[in-house]
């Protein structure tokens, strides 16, 4: 079978309808868009509502949200328990554990309980992450950003 071969079946295709080409054409004068009114003249854009004020116009737009930001991968206390007493926990580690998936900085949070010492090393820590690892008898370190 070739392509010069292929042809549309009878019947399957309709002539385009040409609309104001005159009286004998049975599409002329109002060209099928009925009498006056605001649909019978020029096209009228997708997204015009009517005159009232748009939608994209009407809803407040607040702040500033800049586009290259990224926020900070998520660590909680509980998911270190993973790991041996004693073990210096880095953002490596952390990947290979598969805390977390992508590159960026981490933020330890401290939600859970840890009850032996880690050496954990982060961009982040919060106040209270901080102060269960301590008293665990681990340490933690501020990577520089």
């Amino acid at each position: 079978m070739y392509l010069k071969v292929l042809r549309v079946s009878p019947g399957a295709t309709h002539k385009e309808k040409r609309v104001g080409r005159g009286p004998s054409s049975g599409h002329g004068k109002t060209s099928t868009r009925g009498h006056k009114g605001q649909k019978a003249r020029s096209k009228i854009p997708s997204w015009f509502e009517g005159g009232q004020m748009p939608l994209t116009r009407r809803v407040p737009k607040r702040g500033f949200n800049p586009p290259l930001k990224q926020k900070p991968l998520i660590v909680n206390v509980k998911d270190l328990l993973i790991f041996n007493p004693n073990t210096e926990v880095t953002p490596e580690i952390l990947r290979k554990a598969k805390l977390i998936r992508k590159k960026g900085k981490i933020k330890i949070l401290g939600e859970g309980k840890i009850n032996f010492p880690l050496n954990v090393k982060a961009h982040f820590f919060s106040k209270e992450a901080q102060k269960k690892i301590k008293e665990a008898g681990g340490s933690v370190e501020v990577l520089k950003c």
